[in-house]
């Protein structure tokens, strides 16, 4: 039977429960945010659920998160996560708060070769519990919340330990559990990429082809967007969308009849935003050739001689087939294209100089290392 779920609200709510899930081994989390409703998103729920104690910390309502950091960074106690990228970049850019010891349950399903590592899907097939998605679109900043929101949330932590726990079982008979650890330990430190000093258009698909004008044109719109965006209050996608700007960035449209015959707005968003999105385009077609932004082109990895070639042929190879073996859907999981591509240019000869390349993981060169290197001694050169 499941504990009652408590609504905390306050610092002290929250003190109280934070100390009495730091006495346990193992704790699930969770967030709800606002990005579909919202132009800058924030986390507007956290669940935390332990041995026969399951709350919803409201953090809209409390200043004071230090006994929530605490128990996070607490390294004896396993913090249990599902799909935890965004969660971990949430908490660090809202909160400040880097989670230790983290269990990534969907992570760990991959590494078992799970067909299907949505939380939904795995609960479904290890525990036979089936999840109620009815409000997982829902606006969560919505104050006061209703009662069944609040159980709702709860539901995705009320179950994530015992999963956790079936899976470690799994790990650990199939040799597996450190690898997961460590790329647990490797997740819990990703940060929110800092991207306020960089245009807009590097994250528009397919930015890259356009010429100077229009991806002058392009950064305008983008720019536009975004104020229009934060005056509303509205999440950008629900202003224009982005496929809707770059048309606009090709067409480069100079009158309102122009901005209809390119089909690119409905005739509300004409209505309502047409002439600032004509200003845009007019005040970016003005801009000098020198002023012109130019979209910057990444150096790719350096090209590999031809019996590097070879070598990068046969670890893939040998990827394929370990990774079938081993029943690991995901391969770049088992070996990443940077770690083929960096051990094919090294060529490495002995377990020391596999400790050598960076991008090959510690459990890697361990579990893998003699084979890795008998692939390489075999491969023509």
């Amino acid at each position: 039977m499941q504990a009652p779920v408590a609504l905390i609200e306050t610092a002290e709510q929250l003190d109280r429960f934070c100390r009495r899930l730091a006495t346990q081994d193992m704790i699930a989390v969770d967030t709800e945010a606002d990005s579909l409703f919202h132009f800058r998103e924030k986390i507007c729920l956290v669940q935390l659920a332990g041995d026969n104690a399951t709350a919803v910390v409201d953090p809209l309502n409390i200043e004071d998160f230090r006994a929530m950091k605490a128990l996070f960074e607490d390294r004896s106690v396993v913090k249990v996560l599902h799909g935890a990228d965004y969660d971990v970049r949430s908490l660090y850019r809202d909160f400040g708060i880097r989670i230790e010891n983290l269990f990534d349950t969907e992570l760990a399903g991959r590494f078992l070769g799970i067909a299907h590592t949505g939380l939904e899907a795995m609960l479904r097939q290890y525990l036979d519990v089936q999840l109620d998605k009815k409000f997982q679109k829902k606006d969560w900043s919505q104050r006061p919340l209703p009662p069944e929101m609040v159980t709702y949330a709860a539901e995705d932590v009320n179950h994530l330990v015992e999963l956790a726990e079936i899976l470690m079982r799994e790990l650990a008979e199939k040799g597996r559990l450190e690898w997961v650890r460590h790329e647990c330990r490797l997740l819990s430190q990703v940060t929110p990429a800092c991207t306020d000093d960089q245009p807009l258009f590097l994250r528009v698909k397919g930015a890259g082809r356009l010429q100077p004008r229009s991806l002058a044109v392009l950064e305008a719109l983008l720019q536009l967007r975004n104020r229009l965006a934060a005056q509303r209050d509205r999440p950008v996608f629900k202003i224009i969308s982005n496929r809707a700007l770059f048309q606009l960035a090709e067409a480069q449209p100079e009158s309102i009849e122009a901005l209809e015959r390119s089909g690119a707005l409905s005739r509300l968003q004409v209505k309502r935003y047409g002439r600032a999105v004509l200003e845009a385009v007019a005040a970016a077609r003005r801009l000098p050739r020198g002023r012109l932004p130019a979209y910057p082109r990444r150096k790719g990895p350096p090209s590999l001689s031809n019996s590097a070639s070879l070598r990068a042929k046969a670890l893939k190879k040998w990827r394929e087939e370990k990774a079938a073996r081993l029943g690991i859907l995901d391969v770049s999981r088992l070996l990443s294209k940077t770690a083929i591509a960096a051990l094919a240019a090294a060529n490495p000869r002995s377990t020391a100089q596999l400790a050598d390349i960076e991008d090959l993981r510690p459990w890697q060169a361990q579990e893998f290392g003699d084979e890795l290197l008998q692939v390489l001694q075999r491969t023509k050169k």
